[in-house]
């Protein structure tokens, strides 16, 4: 190995692409970049009032050259000869249609336009209807194939979506060949091996979202998927029976890539995962810590040996999966629909009649810098409130439940609310809710006999709020430490690189030598701690009655 490695960690999320550059033999991370969505960032092909969500593939593939290009012209021009890896983390399940040879159908000018021919992203919940019945199906069936889910399975995830485009848009369901998760594309993009048959499939994704297992021989069977509907007959041999872990190898970047990014063509790139279990890795997850990913929602992973729990089912949860965080150990999520969306609900909410009135009288640079603060000075003044047993209450469930027991249907409540309610209480009652939804998970995990002992935080609410980690820590009643890392996903996409590539043995190796450390600790205050209890009892009284 040469004296000098670097590797990129690529991290695509709800808004982004992040690339992290990093020197592998001491984790200094060199340079970064992010790179958003061109066309997601003007609201195209979505419509929320349906809860629909879709990007373009051309939005990845530009973004992603990019931020890579940028990273690398942002270091000494031999660095990008150094280059020896990169690995990828995307948001999940965002699963799209592809032809024979593995392009998605958006990217045919006859389908370009047309968002069933695109990712749907992980928040699309347009398939309801569709979850419920292979929920229904799966009670009944020979082999319950969401055993491994938590018991439910989710209109977010891959075969709810899959079928809900084929029923609705018969120009796609004839034009498609297979289905790939947008974590899967992108190696295969890069390595130039698209063919949906041959294409390494990530078992992060796979065994979370597909409900692959090797107890069932890899996916559900044929006979099921088409008694479900027989519109999805014959599309299980155009899928795949493998699955691979993230630290194994997709392939070699291929002449076109190496040219356009200006890279060496012998650069190595990893299988891909889920965002969230790339960046609990890069926070250097151990058995029985939840990672909690903090953004647009949250995603908890925990990880936890096999020998022990290896076949111990957890219900209500997104999925457990062995090897999807860590080789060797089982890799266990849960999470919820709406964080950060929910506070920016709330700030778009105050904001819509300002924008009517103060449209022509404010420069750009004016009114993003009032859009900009709001949420930050709703939070400081909400920190001086005290906790009382007569404050607003509210449920978090503004884009559904995700866990514990997945029901999109649900939606998010503000009561107690009287006169003297002002912008502020409300704001702190949305943030409790928050953290009264991650406690609710927690309790799940302890409940089915899954030790939590401590909680790490990484994702852009982590570092941006004060006071909703402050309130998470005392409704947890546990410290939350913060990992420094302001890319813990992408990070974690470099530390797989460097054992892909060959500098490291393993990816434990890898954690150990690329760690980025903690920046911060938030420590539960007691006495707000003891009347939160209080609280959470009464939210999960409201919940019950709303739910």
């Amino acid at each position: 190995m040469s004296q000098l490695a670097y590797v990129i960690g690529l991290d695509f999320g709800t808004d982004s692409v992040r690339a992290l550059l990093v020197n592998a033999l001491t984790g200094e991370e060199m340079a970064t970049s992010v790179s958003h969505y061109k066309r997601w960032a003007k609201g195209l092909y979505c419509n929320p009032n349906l809860s629909q969500y879709r990007q373009h593939p051309s939005d990845y593939i530009e973004s992603m050259e990019d931020c890579i290009k940028a990273v690398l012209s942002l270091v000494a021009p031999e660095i990008s000869s150094l280059v020896k890896g990169i690995s990828i983390a995307t948001t999940g399940s965002t699963p799209a249609p592809v032809n024979e040879s593995g392009i998605p159908l958006a990217l045919l000018p006859e389908y370009s336009e047309n968002p069933n021919a695109m990712f749907i992203l992980w928040k699309d919940h347009t398939a309801v209807k569709e979850a419920d019945e292979i929920n229904q199906l799966a009670s009944g069936w020979i082999i319950d194939y969401t055993k491994y889910s938590g018991g439910i399975y989710s209109p977010e995830w891959f075969w709810s979506k899959i079928l809900h485009i084929v029923r609705n848009d018969e120009k796609i369901k004839q034009a498609v060949f297979s289905w790939i998760e947008h974590c899967d594309w992108m190696p295969a993009l890069l390595t130039g091996n698209t063919d949906p048959l041959k294409a390494k499939r990530s078992r992060c994704a796979a065994g979370h979202k597909a409900m692959w297992h090797a107890e069932f021989n890899g996916l559900p069977s044929e006979e099921f998927l088409t008694k479900l509907d027989s519109k999805l007959k014959g599309l299980r041999k155009n899928l795949y029976d493998d699955s691979y872990t993230t630290d194994e190898l997709a392939g070699i970047i291929s002449q076109e890539w190496a040219q356009r990014l200006g890279l060496p063509d012998t650069v190595v790139i990893g299988v891909g995962a889920i965002d969230a279990h790339v960046g609990a890795v890069g926070a250097c997850i151990e058995p029985y810590s939840m990672v909690k990913v903090m953004g647009t929602s949250t995603c908890d992973i925990l990880v936890v040996p096999l020998e022990k729990h290896k076949n111990q089912l957890i219900k209500g949860i997104c999925g457990q999966v062995e090897g999807s965080v860590l080789p060797g150990m089982l890799g266990m999520e849960a999470g919820q629909s709406a964080f950060g969306d929910m506070f920016h609900w709330f700030r778009n909410l105050l904001i819509s009649p300002l924008k009517e009135l103060l449209l022509n009288k404010l420069s750009q640079h004016e009114w993003d810098e009032i859009v900009d603060n709001i949420l930050p000075m709703l939070g400081q003044k909400a920190f001086e409130l005290p906790v009382l047993r007569s404050d607003e209450l509210s449920l978090d469930w503004i884009n559904g439940r995700r866990t514990p027991d997945a029901d999109m249907s649900l939606s998010a409540a503000i009561t107690r609310i009287n006169l003297g309610s002002d912008a502020v209480s409300i704001f702190k009652s949305l943030v409790e809710a928050t953290a009264f939804g991650s406690k609710a998970i927690i309790d799940r995990f302890t409940e089915e006999g899954i030790a939590v002992n401590s909680i790490i935080a990484v994702g852009g609410i982590s570092k941006k709020s004060d006071f909703v980690m402050q309130t998470l820590a005392n409704i947890l009643r546990l410290p939350i430490k913060v990992v420094s890392s302001e890319q813990a996903g992408a990070l974690g996409s470099c530390m797989f690189a460097a054992t892909i590539a060959g500098i490291y043995p393993t990816i434990s190796h890898a954690q150990k030598s690329m760690s980025s450390k903690f920046a911060t600790v938030y420590t539960p205050y007691e006495e707000k701690a003891k009347n939160y209890e209080i609280l959470y009892k009464e939210y999960l009284n409201l919940g019950s009655k709303l739910s």
